[in-house]
């Protein structure tokens, strides 16, 4: 199988890089990206086959950050035209699958479609100003007509989760197969408890680090123990993640909170391991590494009760799915005070994550999947 994976961006490290390198490790498949950034990104990305693509877009340079991306991104991707021989094409983020366009024999591995096209448009416009307001309303509306088009011509689609499935169905009118990512647990451990809750994930405002630090502030009214609150994540320069950056800088003082960015695998590692409990607050999450990686590491987990966590956690049994951040501080409470309560979550979740989410599942499905995109045009197929 000669694959060939697309994708607009490998400058971070989260949960979607994380599956692409997986995905390129198995197939020794060559990556076709806009952008590559190898101090920023997991370092694994520098022994694979990275080509830089990509024209300069006249004017974009003077539109606002985010539409300036997402034009060069759309630009590129619709017009770009794959003269390598290859089976299938494997794009990953919003707008690589619109590859299809002038390419055929296309599975898109969809971790979400574009959120803030969707369901968290109202939540990123309230940040724009009018003029960025009018422009983004503009991008959007262009964005789904073209998808619609786009979309409707791939050939397999797969999700990383039943949620973005949903989304997928609901936004595409496209059928979709779930297959959930994989994790090595084998890199995870349980190596203590040195009383501090943690939240990794990127910081931007829908990962919601703001309710972690609410739900802190209440802990630290009903608790008479001395605990800390530890988050970190990848922190890009779009301009919104860093006003939101400092948000939290702001919300955090007075408090014993550490936020943490750009870490290395290792020191992520550690800090899962030695952690009291993990926590979870992004809105709608598509699918969710954190929730896996800290059952992995055998620490019950609290997550707020929507999107994929809610498939992943088995609430009561390896953590909690709360609906406020008052609710979260309560079972952060209720875990600081029963030791014993936390460690058998922590060991039911590690056996759940070995039981139901290897890679070797993932690949089983994934090869079913490029399979049928290699057959050819689906004719339009919908859900």
């Amino acid at each position: 199988m000669k694959l060939l994976i697309i994708q607009p961006y490998i400058s971070l490290k989260g949960g979607f890089e994380r599956v692409m390198l997986k995905i390129a490790q198995h197939y020794s498949a060559p990556i076709y990206a806009l952008e590559y950034n190898p101090k920023t990104t997991f370092p694994e990305f520098k022994d694979l086959d990275i080509r830089i693509i990509g024209k300069h877009v006249p004017f974009s340079g003077a539109l606002p950050y985010r539409a300036s991306q997402g034009l060069r991104y759309g630009y590129n991707f619709y017009n770009l035209i794959i003269k390598e021989d290859y089976d299938v094409l494997n794009p990953h983020i919003s707008p690589s699958e619109w590859i299809r366009h002038k390419n055929p024999r296309v599975l898109w591995y969809c971790h979400t479609p574009p959120r803030e096209v969707y369901d968290l448009y109202a939540e990123r416009m309230r940040y724009r100003s009018y003029k960025e307001k009018f422009l983004y309303s503009a991008m959007t509306k262009a964005y789904k007509l073209i998808s619609h088009n786009v979309v409707r011509n791939i050939e397999a689609i797969a999700a990383n989760s039943s949620n973005t499935q949903t989304r997928i169905s609901k936004y595409f009118s496209r059928e979709s197969e779930v297959i959930n990512p994989g994790i090595d647990y084998e890199k995870f451990a349980d190596k203590g408890d040195e009383k501090y809750f943690f939240y990794p994930s990127r910081i931007l405002s829908n990962k919601r680090q703001d309710y972690v630090i609410n739900a802190f502030k209440r802990f630290n009214r009903l608790s008479k123990k001395k605990y800390r609150l530890v988050l970190s994540g990848t922190l890009s320069a779009n301009p919104e993640h860093q006003a939101y950056y400092k948000k939290l800088v702001s919300m955090s003082k007075g408090l014993d909170v550490t936020i943490k960015t750009n870490i290395t695998d290792r020191e992520l590692s550690r800090l899962y391991s030695e952690s009291t409990a993990v926590l979870f607050s992004a809105i709608n999450e598509d699918y969710g590494y954190v929730p896996l990686e800290g059952m992995a590491s055998s620490k019950p987990v609290i997550s707020v009760n929507e999107g994929g966590p809610k498939e992943t956690i088995s609430d009561g049994e390896t953590g909690f799915l709360v609906n406020s951040p008052a609710e979260m501080a309560e079972k952060m409470l209720y875990l600081a005070e029963h030791k014993s309560e936390a460690a058998k979550m922590g060991k039911n979740g590690r056996k759940r994550v070995m039981l139901n989410y290897s890679w070797d599942a993932f690949f089983k499905k994934f090869d079913a999947e490029l399979a049928k995109a290699k057959k050819g045009n689906p004719e339009g197929k919908t859900a």
